[in-house]
């Protein structure tokens, strides 16, 4: 007998729009997958075959993380095929700054109502974040909460595992004054500031021609994924330390990648900030230092590297560029 409850269906959870999402999504799933992804999805628990051949002393590195308010903007433009990348990135990133390889990821889901043409949309963009990273998507959860959420609102999280040799971590301690610091753009402010994005954004400002889009299209750009940047630095032992630069900006992301006893000295004029944070920190009348405590400012991903090493980096990393140096002192971040 398939399973199926009037009683249920009645109070606002639909057990069959579940099914219904789960056969939408298979076909984007199946992008995704691995050697090591066992069993497909629809089982109680996500299996990984582990292989830990060429490495000495295998290490696991997880990140979990969501997409945060930039959810309320999908929810504006009626757009959700790009979250899901953003809910991926978030996740990748973390632990490649690590050293590791994604290997798997898993999402979660929390809707009012379950319109499976939307799960599925989400999903496509999960599992796009997953070709990207190269990690499988091999389980997740979609829950339907009337009460809870509105009906047409979710919120979207996940978590990701991935697998470095310990002598490969990234070890900012290696990390010594006179390296060089060298940043990867970012496609926007990714997943962080939107809180104060949409304090300054008013809703009939997103339709309004930007850069050659939109307001709202520039807005919801999906955060960049740097796995597939990264992985050939780390196996060429060219970097020392990575910062991944989400919530609080250059200031909080930046030392968290330096040991003590050093600093970032960087160049406002050698940062390549995109207009839309000008046109943020205009609009918004927000301060200099709060932007680059709240916004990536047109820097993902920060790299501290010997400076012999710098220019390897920059043939490897089209868009790349030298942000500044490491110098002694307690300072974190100076913006000169």
């Amino acid at each position: 007998m398939k399973s199926y409850s009037e009683s249920y269906k009645a109070s606002g959870v639909d057990i069959t729009a579940g099914y219904r999402a789960v056969e939408l999504m298979k076909s984007h799933i199946a992008r995704t997958l691995t050697p090591g992804a066992l069993g497909g999805v629809g089982g109680f628990g996500g299996l990984f075959e582990l292989d830990v051949k060429g490495m000495e002393q295998p290490v696991l590195v997880s990140g979990t993380d969501g997409v945060g308010t930039k959810l309320k903007l999908a929810f504006q433009m009626n757009r959700h095929d790009t979250v899901g990348i953003d809910c991926v990135a978030m996740c990748v990133n973390d632990v490649i700054v690590c050293g590791a390889k994604p290997l798997f990821f898993l999402d979660y889901i929390a809707c009012g109502k379950n319109v499976p043409e939307k799960i599925a949309a989400i999903v496509s963009g999960v599992c796009e974040g997953c070709v990207q990273s190269g990690a499988a998507l091999i389980g997740g959860e979609t829950a339907e909460m009337p009460g809870f959420y509105p009906e047409d609102e979710y919120d979207l999280a996940g978590f990701c595992v991935g697998a470095v040799d310990k002598k490969n971590i990234l070890d900012k301690s290696l990390v010594r004054p006179g390296d060089a610091l060298i940043a990867l753009p970012s496609t926007g402010p990714h997943s962080n500031g939107f809180s104060l994005i949409r304090r300054i954004i008013a809703d009939e400002d997103l339709d309004r021609p930007f850069g050659g889009s939109t307001l709202g299209e520039t807005l919801l750009a999906p955060t960049r994924i740097y796995v597939r940047d990264l992985l050939p630095l780390i196996e060429k032992r060219l970097i020392k330390s990575a910062a991944h630069i989400t919530g609080g900006g250059f200031y909080e992301n930046i030392p968290r990648s330096l040991p003590e006893g050093v600093s970032a000295r960087i160049a406002k004029s050698s940062i390549r900030t995109p207009d839309i944070f000008r046109y943020l920190q205009e609009k918004g009348g927000i301060p200099e230092r709060d932007m680059y405590n709240t916004f990536n400012m047109g820097v993902g991903m920060v790299l501290t590297a010997e400076p012999d090493n710098a220019l390897k980096i920059l043939s490897l990393c089209p868009g790349s560029y030298v942000l500044g140096q490491v110098v002694p002192g307690d300072e974190g971040v100076v913006l000169e």
